[in-house]
């Protein structure tokens, strides 16, 4: 029972579609529980407020314009990261974080099982 972050690209309306959509574009799973993990060590300490609403059996949405600040609190997770595992984890969300900053059609899910 993971948290598996997902990017999502936005799909414009086209023809025949009355809204847009979107599609996952790239997934950082986390089968082993790492991110789970993570969060729990930081969980309600006060610099993650973002993180701390990751649901384990649920979604959180977090759209382009709090990639910023989701980015600093992936920094906190960095900082509680005891084996390599962890850090390449919080790495890879990072990137996807990341590629919010230059595309503001792209959203990121955490989804729970």
């Amino acid at each position: 029972m993971g948290v598996d972050a997902v990017l999502y690209r936005l799909v414009r309306a086209g023809p025949g579609q009355r809204r847009p959509s979107y599609v996952a574009a790239e997934v950082v799973p986390d089968p082993d529980d790492v991110l789970l993990d993570l969060l729990k060590r930081v969980r309600g300490g006060g610099p993650t407020p973002l993180l701390d609403r990751v649901d384990p059996l649920g979604e959180l949405v977090v759209g382009a314009e709090a990639a910023p600040q989701l980015i600093t609190e992936l920094r906190c997770l960095t900082e509680v990261a005891r084996e390599p595992a962890e850090v390449d984890q919080v790495r890879r969300i990072t990137l996807l974080a990341r590629r919010c900053l230059t595309n503001r059609d792209v959203e990121i899910r955490f989804e729970g099982d």
